[in-house]
């Protein structure tokens, strides 16, 4: 058996997720960091269709070169088309514009990219109302074995790294990635700051991981401007490695946060740029605490399928703060976020579920027992929120 293969891993739920799409829209882009399995994905949704399927590798010379006259090439093909790296050609975005307004449909298209729609320029602009995006992220709690749990958040999601045959095959894997990301794929979409730089820049964020940004921190210790490594940041939130949770700012008569919080969106790249090698060394690292926050909140955003437009975080200057909340229509879902095998209600919670007119607030922890710890607050082991959706 290989041993990178996550075909092993049916991603059944993203699949269905992926299949519905196509159902309301001629083009549908499946966006995610490198490596997160955005291909297997794409290949499950083939196989699960009846009809003709044709896919495009846009790294492939062979099939960029088929591709020199988009319209000639794509205009006569009917059933899924599957357009793989499409930040690599991004002028086709004007060409599917007109081939999704042909009627009747009978051609879907699915493009697969490891860049935002902002940073891919075109796409937003070209197929406005024409295509639906969906997020995809390496494997979750969702989709593996509970006992395997320590080693998704020690390795992270990405396939390839998860599905590694030992810790230290892992571990080279991922520092592979973060030496390819940063001299290959970043220059590829067009990024010319120098890699050494870009590295550097990840690795301050990696120990700042999960804390509020500080523009003018980051600008003293690089000797440049705000704007400078506000530029960094966003380019690595663009291409799916680095989050940034948006503050929310209720009508409040308090001093409330108004900087995003930063985290790494992967735990397994997280630890290596720590230099974290072993479940030994992640129980003894100072950012212990903040590395299973990271994760508990990539797997609760995971469980509750969230537009990343409606999560926030919250805090006021005075020290009450939420980890997370999550906007639904009219509710809003509180959650925090502890590494205690048994929290207790605190004067933040019970602050935050009352200015904030929380509808529920759930105080995710790493023990083994669910229980209540005031009206509408609840503890829960974060092996039992994939129960809580």
């Amino acid at each position: 058996m290989h041993r990178y293969r996550d075909e092993m891993i049916a991603r059944a739920t993203k699949r269905r997720a992926v299949e519905q799409l196509l159902r309301q829209f001629p083009v549908v882009g499946i966006l995610g960091v490198r490596q997160c399995g955005k291909t297997t994905l794409a290949g499950q949704v083939a196989a699960a269709r009846r009809g003709a399927t044709e896919r495009f590798d846009l790294e492939n010379p062979i099939d960029r070169e088929r591709l020199s006259d988009p319209m000639l090439t794509l205009a006569p093909l009917r059933g899924l088309v599957i357009l793989d790296e499409i930040q690599r050609m991004p002028d086709l975005f004007p060409v599917l514009r007109v081939l999704a307004d042909r009627k009747p449909v009978r051609t879907r298209f699915l493009v697969l990219g490891s860049a935002s729609p902002d940073l891919l320029r075109q796409s937003s602009e070209s197929l406005a109302g024409r295509i639906a995006y969906m997020e995809l992220e390496g494997f979750t709690l969702l989709e593996i074995p509970p006992k395997q749990n320590g080693r998704l958040w020690l390795r992270g999601g990405l396939p390839p790294s998860f599905l590694a045959r030992t810790n230290q095959e892992s571990l080279t894997w991922r520092k592979s990635y973060i030496r390819t990301f940063l001299e290959r794929d970043l220059p590829q979409l067009g990024v010319r700051t120098p890699s050494v730089t870009l590295e550097r820049f990840w690795t301050m964020l990696a120990h700042y991981h999960g804390q509020t940004w500080n523009a003018s921190e980051f600008a003293r210790s690089f000797g440049v401007s705000d704007q400078s490594v506000r530029r960094y940041l966003d380019l690595l939130t663009s291409t799916f490695v680095v989050r940034q949770l948006q503050p929310w700012v209720a009508n409040l008569k308090k001093r409330q946060v108004k900087s995003p919080k930063i985290y790494l969106r992967d735990t397994g790249l997280l630890h290596s740029l720590l230099r974290i090698e072993s479940r030994h060394d992640l129980e003894r690292h100072p950012r212990l605490g903040a590395s299973w926050e990271g994760f508990a909140l990539q797997n609760v955003l995971e469980v509750f399928r969230s537009d990343p437009r409606d999560c926030f975080f919250w805090a006021t200057q005075r020290g009450a703060e939420l980890d997370l909340l999550i906007r639904r229509g009219t509710r809003l879902l509180g959650f925090e976020f502890k590494r205690s095998s048994a929290p207790s209600l605190t004067k933040s919670m019970r602050v935050a579920f009352e200015d904030l007119s929380l509808k529920s607030l759930v105080v995710v922890h790493a023990g083994k027992h669910r229980y209540p710890l005031a009206s509408g607050i609840e503890a829960v082991p974060l092996n039992q929120i994939t129960e809580l959706s």
